[in-house]
């Protein structure tokens, strides 16, 4: 769909489904549980008031909404932002030192989002990504999400009769009601974790988010030691395996306008607080895979209903924050790593189709799954040069015959 049509109410009441609607639900369960606490921690390390804390919140939850519901809506393509997870562990990292003021984090931001608004202008990251191949990216997509997924089952040795129970339940799914595997898992997830009496519901408690402004102070150290670390691992621990995730389900969107877009809301949010969002892997996977929606065109409504459950995160602060938070981390990965098989299944079959290739699938999978990590840049980044470096050596050596 192009940017010129227009999607009615009623085309998307008709595209609606409990299928679409449980996506984007776990989506958010997993995306906003498994990352929260790195926001909380590295906020406070720069000094952040309880306020200011609500208001990074607030605003990183905001940005992702804004870009994950009208890109979708005017699309009908599922367009997941996120904020990123690597950013945030970086800055938790630089907080630990004490040698950053908030203003001088908030004038990092701004930079950080200022280039990433330039690398989408100037289409400058489309084209590095338009030249990946296909079994590169599905194998970086399958390396991301194996190493995620694989949780769910190291979770059975602190919860075995919660995820051997979840288990079971998806199992049983995909054999009765394959549409609604990931449904009925969710529902007998949750049935085992209140009756282990393992449903914490005693942080919930009403209260509204407010913004907070802070006026940014920009300083050479700043620069160097948050803004930039900041933009490599958002470029290429969160953009890159983004892009190869909607690339790997067969979707087509317009790369260069998105991050342009990404950048420009990150841009105007930092003084509130946030940090940087970026395309999602992990959760997008989760929204555009089969159990979101057999018909690929209407599995926009999964990207947009997690964009609704952003805004109310943000909007409504300490409520839906207490209720996500309020599940095990033990169901959280079960329902995360279990939603994410098919997926990866698919990724490793595109990323294996071509003969010539599977050797540098094979390596970008490995040292993706791997999590190895040097200078601050995660294993999703150096999955990619070392397949390319692979693809390279393979296909453009000059033959020597012995």
């Amino acid at each position: 769909m192009h940017w010129t049509q227009r999607l009615s109410p009623l085309q998307f009441v008709r595209d609606f489904s409990l299928t679409a609607f449980v996506a984007g639900f776990v989506a958010t369960l997993v995306g906003f549980t498994s990352s929260v606490a790195i926001i909380f921690r590295a906020a406070q390390g720069f000094g952040a008031t309880p306020a200011e804390i609500t208001s990074w919140i607030w605003a990183v939850c905001l940005g992702c909404a804004v870009c994950s519901i009208l890109p979708s809506l005017w699309l009908r393509k599922p367009v997941m932002i996120a904020w990123s997870t690597p950013g945030a562990v970086v800055l938790a990292t630089a907080a630990a030192s004490g040698q950053f003021t908030m203003p001088e984090a908030v004038g990092a931001f701004m930079v950080s989002s200022a280039l990433i608004t330039v690398c989408g202008f100037t289409g400058w990251f489309e084209r590095v990504m338009n030249r990946i191949p296909l079994s590169v990216a599905a194998a970086l997509l399958a390396g991301v999400l194996a190493r995620f997924s694989m949780q769910a089952f190291a979770a059975a040795g602190s919860a075995p009769v919660l995820v051997i129970g979840m288990l079971l339940a998806y199992l049983l799914g995909k054999r009765l009601s394959p549409r609604y595997a990931v449904v009925w898992t969710l529902a007998v997830g949750v049935v085992l974790v209140a009756l282990g009496g393992h449903l914490s519901l005693h942080d919930l408690h009403a209260d509204w988010a407010h913004p907070v402004f802070t006026a940014p102070v920009f300083s050479m150290a700043a620069i160097t030691s948050l803004a930039l670390p900041l933009f490599v691992v958002t470029m290429a621990s969160q953009n890159l395996p983004g892009v190869a995730a909607f690339r790997a389900a067969g979707y087509e969107l317009p790369t260069s306008v998105l991050v342009t877009v990404t950048g420009m809301v990150g841009l105007a949010l930092a003084p509130l607080g946030c940090y940087a969002i970026n395309f999602s892997a992990i959760t997008a996977s989760i929204c555009m895979g089969d159990e979101a929606h057999p018909d690929p065109d209407r599995r926009y409504v999964a990207a947009v209903v997690w964009g609704l459950w952003m805004l109310l995160i943000g909007l409504f602060g300490t409520v839906v924050t207490g209720l996500l938070m309020a599940f095990p981390h033990e169901f959280i990965a079960a329902i995360a790593g279990l939603a994410l098989l098919s997926t990866i299944a698919s990724s490793l079959v595109t990323a294996l189709d071509v003969t010539r290739h599977r050797d540098v699938a094979v390596i970008t999978f490995l040292v993706t799954l791997s999590g190895v990590e040097v200078a601050g840049v995660g294993s999703a980044f150096w999955g990619v040069v070392a397949g390319v470096v692979a693809l390279l050596v393979q296909d453009y050596m000059p033959r020597r015959r012995i």
